[in-house]
């Protein structure tokens, strides 16, 4: 007989181990190309349409990017933000077809295939017209090509096969008949007027088109010499020399100077400098004499209430002559300070004292508020500089042929020899100033004839434009709340809107100017009919075709009678190309006013703006009916991003590295209401984030391989109180997700779904579920609760993110048995189906409030080595009052909780016995303790857990009993 010991035998097979094809590890950069592909040979997106094809419609348009480069982060953060509002309402049972779109004219795009050309060595002025139209077309279409790619990879749905294209010819038609319309109401005038030039593009700007950066410019103070008849209205000057002072920090512009504006209600003074007298507004003396003859202030000390103060004051007061009120001044001369040119003071509200003199250098060429004083005065809107940015002939021999800022020095170099600077020659001043936003280059201010749709023309009745404008602002819906008054503030102040570029690549304004009288044409006939043509042909028909082939051979000039005319050759603003989406796109195949117009918040002055007054102009309503904005993406220090600095994070290394799964999940963290930060660290952290909630996912799918709902399902009802109170989270969670989408707070739902996760499934559902999935009999009632409501948290988990964590809930929801539909975008946006019930809630408050505590307690016995694992502890606690009814009450229910073998309820606390931090449940005062001993009995071999029945009877505990005689 031998002395061996029996073999323990091995109860692994039969316990329901979790098992699921779902991998643990996400290996994105491989999965995602899989379901691209398995989303497109399953017409998935043309699936989801046909799915709510009778349901009422979302519109969410796509605001153009501009089809010149690959992709950056902020484009991700921009179609992710769409894509979700996309596929959240779909899932939620709206239509919304998301149609991609693309802005491909403008002058990026010429210069771009300028450049190619070079590169070839062929000279554009070589090429006609059609050719280069054609080669900027081609250069559009290719990156319309490489930027879709990338968009897709971003896992965007949308009608990719169908998007539109600015350059498309029926868009092309569409704007010159919006332009018709303008025409029709009156809304189109030509005027030589100030406008944004960028001299390196050769080409007016749209306010859109212009940033503020930091730059240096001169400083100069200029004397102007005041003519005799000052001293016939202030006979005190009689004899003296006397100058108006100006300040300006643009010298090329003194050429161009006028007059000098003065604001009537202004006290100015007239003050003795050597022997010059100057005039300047009274409270700037002090201000202008410290900068051009600092000796003749001294400091002078105050006591007042709060302290001493030191405030600049003049030497000699009583060097101050005269005074005068501006509106006295009105229409006295003065020489220009180095042409044989009399200019004369005129008044002006726009003369402030925030800055210079009190006194106004004007020039109507080369500003808006001089080009508006000087129509009231009927002044020449003088503009001596050529679209090249060089002076032309008027100016004299010193400045010809010299652009603007290079001229700067040999304009100060003549006011010093004429005497007439009165600072010093290389003073200069750091300020804002206005930039071109794709050439970088500083802009001017130059008078050139544009095209312009009027600002406060007539419209409808009494009503100007802009005033109709500012009424359909007020009733679009703006997220956040502050771009309302941002947007509103901008139409309030903003000038007559240019809208002619001159350029070749884009939409041509469809006018005809008479030979004889030099006359503009406006037809709005006349451009239907050019519509018609580029619906056909393209806008190179304009161009090749003679204008009176779509005036008519009859067709004279309306001015003179004649009948030879020529084309215009300007071309529209790219920001009226996309502003006219609404109607070429929206009308043909959605509807206006979109639902929402979703871009970032340099939008307010560009896409959104531009759009409302093309829609308002052509149809009297706004295009949207509400606008939400997101900020610009930077770096992790909150640093814009450049390749300067080397801070630039690319999407497509982040797709290598993390995979566009974690770019989405950042887009959804952020607050995308400021600007959103973007770094490897943050990325790392969302990592991290994406595997806890794959884990969950995971959890609950590999303890679902034997269940299927349509069998196996438990009622509600029937469920035991923990999977009720599961369910009650899970629906609150559903409420919470549901609202987060609706307001457009997407960060809420990936809080609101890791808070569950991690919080209370992770740390406390799935952990006390373990033993009651692997161990308790497989298709008893209570392990099939417990998979129903795996069931349910996986299914609605998944709906719940797809809308984010796209790749990942398709790939999982692959995997769910009984799964009600094809793809997970076709399973529906979950219902609230039940309410967590408010006693429940507050049993389980109580119940893992002590469970916390008791786990506090269990590893400080497991630190001291009393215990190994928990389930080799027996927890006694005591109680008094209510706690004690409450423990005794749900004492079955513990040792689960818990993770112990046995709990028992005392009378007597033992020595060892640990007082639980439990008042916030139990009220202060109550005292709850904890002691862990030694778990009674012997180790179950197939559940662990110590039980007195083992051994006794049966070689595992009574629960493994019934599992094993299923």
């Amino acid at each position: 007989m031998s002395d061996t010991p029996p073999k323990e035998k091995d109860f692994k097979d039969s316990v329901n181990l979790p098992r699921t094809e779902f991998p643990m590890k996400g290996n994105l950069a491989q999965l995602e190309p899989r379901m691209l592909g398995w989303w497109a040979e399953r017409g998935i997106w043309g699936k989801i349409l046909e799915q709510n094809a009778g349901a009422e419609p979302f519109v969410l348009p796509d605001g153009p990017p501009y089809a010149n480069g690959h992709l950056h982060a902020g484009h991700a953060l921009n179609k992710v933000l769409k894509d979700i509002v996309v596929k959240y309402r779909n899932m939620s049972g709206r239509r919304c077809d998301f149609i991609p779109g693309w802005d491909t004219h403008g002058l990026p795009i010429e210069q771009a295939v300028e450049k190619r050309l070079k590169d070839k060595k062929i000279d554009k002025r070589t090429l006609a017209r059609d050719a280069f139209l054609e080669a900027c077309r081609a250069y559009a279409l290719e990156f319309v090509d490489i930027q879709k790619a990338e968009f897709q990879r971003l896992g965007v749905f949308g009608s990719w096969e169908h998007p539109y294209k600015t350059l498309d010819f029926t868009y092309e038609a569409q704007e010159i008949r919006e332009l018709a319309t303008f025409a029709r109401r009156g809304m189109l005038y030509r005027r030589k007027k100030p406008v944004y030039w960028c001299l390196y593009d050769q080409t007016a700007l749209a306010e859109a088109e212009v940033e503020y950066e930091n730059h240096t410019s001169p400083s100069v103070y200029v004397a102007f010499q005041a003519g005799p008849e000052l001293a016939e209205r202030l006979p005190s000057l009689k004899g003296k020399d006397v100058a108006f002072v100006i300040w300006t920090t643009t010298p090329w512009t003194l050429p161009s100077n006028l007059a000098v504006a003065v604001n009537p209600e202004f006290e100015y003074v007239f003050y003795q400098l050597g022997e010059r007298v100057i005039c300047v507004a009274r409270e700037l003396l002090p201000k202008v004499l410290a900068e051009v003859k600092a000796d003749e202030l001294a400091v002078k000390h105050v006591e007042l209430p709060g302290g001493e103060v030191s405030a600049a004051a003049l030497v000699d007061p009583s060097r101050i002559l005269a005074y005068a009120r501006g509106e006295e001044l009105e229409h006295l001369t003065y020489q220009h300070p180095f042409y044989e040119r009399r200019g004369r003071v005129i008044l002006g509200e726009h003369v402030t004292l925030d800055a210079g003199t009190g006194l106004v250098h004007t020039a109507p060429g080369h500003g808006q508020e001089d080009y508006e004083v000087g129509l009231k005065y009927g002044l020449d809107i003088y503009n001596p500089v050529r679209p090249d940015g060089r002076y032309d002939e008027t100016v004299g021999p010193v400045l010809e042929g010299r652009r603007v800022f290079e001229a700067n020095p040999l304009v100060i170099q003549l006011l010093v020899e004429k005497g007439a600077l009165l600072n010093g020659a290389t003073d200069t001043v750091a300020h804002t100033y206005p930039h071109c936003w794709r050439c970088r280059n500083p802009v001017i201010l130059s008078a050139t004839y544009q095209w312009f749709i009027p600002m406060d023309a007539p419209f409808h009745g009494t009503q100007t434009f802009r005033q109709v404008v500012l009424e359909q602002v007020d009733k679009v819906q703006w997220v956040p709340s502050w771009g309302h008054s941002r947007i509103r503030g901008m139409l309030e102040m903003r000038p007559d809107w240019t809208i002619s570029r001159q350029r070749t690549w884009g939409v041509p304004i469809c006018i005809a100017y008479c030979e004889g009288c030099e006359e503009a044409v406006v037809s709005p006939e006349l451009m239907e009919k050019v519509a018609s043509a580029v619906e056909k042909e393209g806008v190179g028909v304009w161009y090749r075709t003679p204008v009176k082939d779509f005036l008519g051979a009859d067709f004279q000039c309306p001015r003179c009678g004649k009948g030879e005319f020529r084309r215009e050759t300007d071309i529209l603003d790219v920001w009226f190309d996309s502003a006219c989406m609404f109607s070429a796109v929206l009308e043909k195949r959605q509807r206006i006013p979109a639902d929402l117009f979703l871009e970032g918040s340099d939008q307010h002055r560009g896409w959104f703006h531009s759009s409302m007054l093309v829609s308002v102009g052509t149809r009297d309503v706004s295009p949207y009916k509400a606008c939400l904005t997101h900020g610009f993406v930077v770096d992790g220090q909150g640093e814009k991003m450049s390749k300067s600095r080397g801070n630039v994070v690319a999407p497509d290394k982040v797709i290598q590295q993390y995979g566009a799964e974690v770019l989405r999940l950042w887009v959804a963290a952020s607050d995308y209401r400021n600007d959103v930060r973007l770094s490897d660290q943050i990325l790392k952290g969302l990592s991290e984030g994406y595997r806890k909630v794959r884990n969950t996912i995971r959890y609950a799918l590999s303890n679902l391989y034997d269940f299927d709902p349509a069998k196996h399902t438990v009622p509600e009802a029937e469920l035991l109180p923990l999977d009720r109170w599961a369910l009650g989270r899970l629906a609150e969670v559903v409420a919470r997700v549901r609202k987060a989408y609706e307001d457009y707070e997407f960060h809420l739902v990936y809080a609101t779904v890791v808070d569950f996760v991690a919080g209370d499934l992770s740390a406390v559902y799935f952990d006390i579920l373990k033993d009651r999935l692997y161990t308790w009999r497989a298709d008893g009632q209570p392990r099939r609760g417990a998979q129903t409501v795996l069931y349910e948290v996986a299914s609605v988990l998944l709906r719940l993110l797809a809308p984010v964590m796209s790749f990942t809930a398709e790939e999982a929801w692959q995997t769910l048995p009984g799964k009600s539909a094809e793809s997970v975008f076709l399973g529906g946006f979950p219902a609230v189906s039940t309410k967590l019930d408010p006693a429940l809630a507050e049993r389980y408050a109580k119940l893992f409030a002590v469970r916390s505590a008791v786990q506090g307690v269990l590893e400080a016995a497991r630190r001291d080595k009393r215990i190994g694992a928990s389930l080799e502890a027996r927890v006694v606690l005591t109680a008094e009052g209510a706690a004690r009814d409450f423990l005794q009450a749900n004492l079955a229910e513990l040792p689960g909780l818990f993770i112990t073998s046995q709990v028992e309820l005392a009378d007597v606390k033992g020595e060892a016995a640990q007082v639980l931090e439990v008042a916030q449940v139990f009220g202060e005062g109550v005292r709850v303790t904890a002691e862990v001993l030694p778990a009674q009995g012997a180790k179950c071999p197939r559940c662990w857990t110590y039980s007195e029945a083992v051994g006794q009877g049966g070689e595992v505990c009574l629960k493994c009993r019934e599992a094993l005689a299923a």
